[in-house]
């Protein structure tokens, strides 16, 4: 049985009606292009004026959390937004519907203030295609022009070691950005065995411990203040410096932790042993249940323990009692004003400093009874004239020639000819 179906040649009236229904494509399409240059712009501000800084690490999980974007998504919308506040006349084609966002896009990766008009003309002429073609052959010509670059600072290098008159060792040099980093490692690194070696350092002033303890943060706070941070008493590092009793709260969540008790003057009279604030099989558990910090739109995959009741206000180290927040999250619960508190089923409620609810899923944005009717209105009110041809590319169906395009476009390229 043959079930294809047979070919039907159109009709006059059916070839009218399919390009009336492209041409609704075409202006609906520019019409979204102009809201989402005016998202951009919203995005730009948003990102610029630290609106996301209100527990989030940056604009993109922000958006990841409020409007549902994937991170990659996200974070190539701020890149495009924080890019076309230099290139205003790309900003100005996307708004006005002239160029879509794919363009816009991909030619943001590579357009400076010098190469944009030149650039823009591209995105006018050609299609989404010819765009991404021409600007991974413009990211060639970079690459090779970064390439020469490094070439000539490797036949620059130079290392001169040689005695000086009065017997010091001089050093002078060009290296290159890696080797250098490793000849600090390694200076670094000499200074500390010569620091080890040194005969006129007295046991009294040589660093006591394994290596990685004389790396250790040292805080010294009085019992009391980590009940409450208003409390009088001292909170400071091992130089004296002061600290705010939050952020010690903060740093006694999760640390190693050493109880002295002093007499009246001031003397020690009792030093406990040290011990893991988290024991590390209860960290394990944690580790196992939370899977990562546990602020809303956070879910980074590590991260450390909090005590949602302090350990010093009588709060258990139990697991119940316990949150996994990244760093900068644990921050802003115990120095920003946010809040966490678990509910009887179990789960975690967040509050931002004013005491407002932090939802996990942030509600859902309101949409307009008629939204393309809404867009356009909103479209004609900015002035805009938007129909059916206004992004339509200046492309007659001829064949990119990439070396050709390339070769006139490209700064370097033009340089060379």
């Amino acid at each position: 049985m043959n079930l294809s179906t047979p070919n039907i040649l159109p009709t006059p009236a059916h070839l009218v009606e399919l390009e009336r229904l492209g041409d609704a494509i075409a202006e609906l399409s520019a019409h979204l292009d102009a809201a989402t240059a005016r998202l951009l712009d919203l995005i730009r501000e948003f990102d610029a004026r630290g609106g996301w800084g209100n527990g989030f690490a940056s604009c993109a999980a922000w958006l990841t959390w409020r409007i549902g974007l994937d991170r990659g998504a996200a974070r190539e919308r701020v890149r495009v937004a924080r890019a076309l506040g230099s290139l205003p006349r790309l900003a100005q084609a996307l708004a006005r519907g002239e160029l879509s966002y794919s363009k816009v896009r991909a030619l943001t990766r590579v357009a400076t203030p010098e190469t944009e008009e030149r650039l823009l003309k591209v995105g006018g002429a050609g299609t989404a295609e010819h765009v991404e073609r021409i600007v991974r052959g413009w990211r060639r010509v970079d690459r090779i022009a970064e390439a020469q670059e490094s070439t000539r600072r490797h036949q620059r290098r130079a290392l001169h070691v040689y005695q000086d008159e009065d017997g010091m060792v001089v050093v002078r040099g060009r290296l290159e950005p890696e080797a250098g980093a490793v000849l600090m490692k390694a200076v670094e690194a000499g200074r500390e065995a010569l620091y080890r070696r040194r005969d006129d350092v007295s046991a009294e002033t040589r660093p006591d411990g394994a290596p990685g303890e004389r790396y250790q943060v040292v805080v010294h706070i009085d019992a009391h203040v980590l009940a409450d941070a208003d409390a009088p008493g001292q909170s400071v590092l091992e130089d004296g410096a002061h600290v705010s009793a939050e952020t010690s709260q903060r740093l006694a969540c999760d640390a190693s932790r050493v109880v002295m008790r002093h007499d009246p003057d001031g003397r020690v009279t009792e030093v406990g042993a040290r011990t893991r604030t988290i024991p590390p099989a209860l960290r394990r558990a944690l580790q196992h249940r939370d899977n990562g910090c546990r602020f809303p739109g956070c879910r980074l995959p590590f991260g450390q323990g909090h005590h949602i009741r302090h350990w010093g206000n009588g709060g258990p180290t139990t697991l119940s009692n316990l949150a996994m927040l990244c760093r900068r999250h644990h921050r802003a619960v115990h120095e920003e004003g946010y809040m966490v508190e678990r509910q009887p089923e179990g789960e975690l409620r967040f509050r931002r400093p004013d005491g407002r609810l932090l939802p996990h899923v942030p509600p859902p944005a309101t949409v307009p009874t008629e939204p393309v009717e809404t867009l356009r209105a909103q479209n004609d009110a900015r002035g805009l004239h938007i129909d059916a041809q206004t992004s339509r590319p200046g492309w007659f169906g001829e064949r990119l020639d990439l070396g050709y395009a390339i070769d006139v476009l490209h700064p370097l390229a033009t340089s060379r000819a």
